[in-house]
């Protein structure tokens, strides 16, 4: 019997061992098999992820593509392809046609194209022309400029229209330098003693704007001295590499390397280039600064290595521009009109009275202080000036998207800022170039000595 029950006991155990063992790769098997579906799921997701990011890129080509072709095709030379680019992306946002929303990748593509705009206008910049008397102007213009854009900003939170009056200060005291620079160029006055000056006024404008704005805005500090010890820190190391990378390349072997490398499948200097652009952008963000910051000394400071051996790279100013503006530049502001919120500012009439408001303050607060200038223009060409400082966009865009992270003001507020920007360089320079167009021939030129 024992033996028996031996051998029944054995035979049970070894049953149930097998069942267990048959359930237990059934189920391994089952569970393979919904990996293997979760898995081939997450690839179509993934794959419908990218289809459509692809999709919306395309999209983002046509209308940069199509922008420069209508302002062709109209022969309305004067408007700036950077308020057709805005209005297309607001067409094919989801304020219109629905075609394209914002996602992570795009807002990336958006931020390194604000990065490298910044980076270009920093190229504009000619730290020569802001010495002597020429200095003297433009500087008193500038602090003029705070002063007017402090009582406007301050009349408006007075009356409960802004909740931050020192955001809307800075974004007031602004000038696009990108766009004054090209419709002088255009003009032939970019070279004259009038041109440089408004240059001068508007890189004042513009250059000072960025400084504000990381100095008051910082996202990493609270209190104002720890504000201005970051600052201080960021200035400080921005200086020393600079310098670092300036005596680098006085060096013959690097002139050399260069030679050999420049216009090669290598492309060294625009390596160099975008290198010191994301170096300067990633000190910026390790120092609480904006990002714009650290791209606009980033130009400023490949201007300065590269001025004094320019014919080594003679293309390298395209090359950079070609990227740019090509690339990068068109999908930051295409983005902006994607993310313009054209319901909110034409559903509240309050909204929509602020456009001409800023448009206004615009003109007060940077066309006014051109009054200062009369010194050495006439009448014609001190109005003249103050029309082009008066245009400013590119900073507004940046300084607004900055505003709505920081929670300081909304996107209706927003849209209303950007909304009186793409005015302002739509009308101040074509009244600007009206005016210059009469004065030619009578015009008052400054001895270049006497401003410089």
């Amino acid at each position: 019997m024992g033996i028996f029950t031996l051998v029944g006991t054995t035979v049970v155990v070894v049953k149930y061992i097998t069942v267990a063992s048959h359930c237990f790769f059934a189920k391994l098997r089952n569970a393979n098999s919904r990996n293997t579906v979760i898995s081939e799921r997450r690839l179509i997701l993934e794959m419908s992820i990218v289809s459509t990011d692809l999709f919306r890129l395309l999209l983002l080509g046509v209308v940069a593509c199509l922008a420069p072709l209508l302002i062709y095709i109209t022969r309305a030379h004067i408007l700036p392809v950077v308020v057709l680019e805005i209005v297309g992306g607001i067409i094919i946002g989801p304020q219109v046609l629905h075609w394209v929303y914002v996602d992570p990748i795009l807002r990336y593509l958006s931020l390194m194209g604000l990065s490298y705009l910044l980076f270009l206008s920093g190229l504009e910049v000619d730290l020569e022309r802001l010495r002597g008397r020429i200095m003297i102007f433009v500087g008193s213009s500038f602090l003029l400029s705070l002063g007017l854009a402090l009582l406007v900003g301050f009349s408006l939170f007075a009356i409960g229209q802004v909740t931050s009056p020192l955001l809307l200060t800075i974004i007031l005291v602004s000038t696009s330098l990108g766009i004054v620079i090209p419709i002088l160029k255009d003009a032939g006055e970019s070279s004259t003693d009038f041109g440089q000056l408004v240059i001068a006024g508007a890189t004042l404008g513009e250059f000072g704007s960025i400084i504000l704005l990381s100095l008051f805005f910082s996202s990493e500090a609270n209190s104002p001295a720890a504000k201005v010890a970051l600052f201080g820190i960021f200035a400080t190391l921005i200086l020393l590499v600079s310098l670092a990378v300036f005596n680098v390349h006085r060096t013959t072997w690097f002139t050399d390397m260069e030679h050999r490398f420049q216009d090669s499948t290598s492309q060294i200097n625009v390596r160099i280039a975008l290198t010191l652009l994301v170096g300067f952008v990633t000190l910026a963000y390790g120092f609480g600064s904006e990002a714009i910051l650290g791209a606009f000394l980033a130009g400023v400071a490949l201007r300065i290595v590269y001025k004094e051996t320019a014919g080594l790279r003679p293309l390298l100013r395209i090359k950079i521009e070609a990227l740019g503006f090509g690339f990068f530049v068109p999908i930051f502001f295409i983005i902006s009109g994607v993310d313009f919120n054209l319901y909110a500012l034409f559903t509240n009439v309050s909204i929509m009275l602020l456009v001409p408001v800023f448009l206004a303050g615009l003109l007060l607060v940077r066309g006014v202080p051109a009054i200062l200038y009369r010194q050495r223009l006439d009448s014609r060409h001190t109005a003249i000036a103050g029309l082009f400082q008066a245009t400013s966009l590119t900073f507004i865009v940046a300084a607004t998207q900055i505003g709505m992270q920081l929670g300081l003001i909304t996107s209706a507020l927003s849209a209303a800022l950007v909304a009186a920007g793409l005015l302002s360089v739509i009308i101040y320079p074509l009244f600007a170039l009206t005016l210059l167009d009469r004065s030619k021939g009578n015009e008052k030129r400054v001895p270049s000595k006497e401003l410089l």
